[in-house]
């Protein structure tokens, strides 16, 4: 005899997915943030957070499923988490005003060189592996 789920309970189960895994999330970053200061990482804990979630979605321990509506959801509502940024540009006005320029050019270099370099190790990598997809056809003919 299978067990069914209502379609009640079903509903009320989606209604929970995405705040636990926001639960989730935090969990996972409140643990790294006191990993990292157990450890006296020099690393900061969301990008520990992020490794160790990278670990947990390819080892399987936690399904893709599980983290794609809380993560959807998150990468919606990121200006929310860029608040403080515009608060930044408020507050030193002044600043932006006299050194403005200053400021825009370095980071429109910084961009543009991690395009450039992001570029370069796509293409290599692009390079490499039709290389050894081809090396590979040769010795299975």
């Amino acid at each position: 005899m299978a067990l069914a789920i209502s379609p009640r309970r079903m509903g009320m189960l989606q209604r929970l997915g995405l705040p636990l895994q926001l639960v989730l999330y935090i969990s996972v970053f409140v643990g790294c943030d006191r990993l990292v200061n157990w450890l006296h990482l020099p690393l900061p804990a969301n990008i520990v957070g992020m490794l160790l979630m990278l670990v947990l979605i390819v080892t399987r321990i936690v399904p893709l499923g599980w983290v794609k509506a809380g993560s959807n959801w998150l990468l919606a509502e990121m200006l929310l988490f860029f608040i403080p940024a515009v608060v930044a540009v408020v507050n030193y006005g002044d600043l932006l005003r006299v050194e403005g320029w200053r400021i825009f050019l370095v980071i429109a270099i910084s961009t543009l060189l991690v395009l450039a370099s992001t570029a370069l190790v796509v293409d290599r990598v692009y390079r490499y592996e039709v290389a050894r997809a081809a090396c590979k056809q040769g010795n299975n003919a």
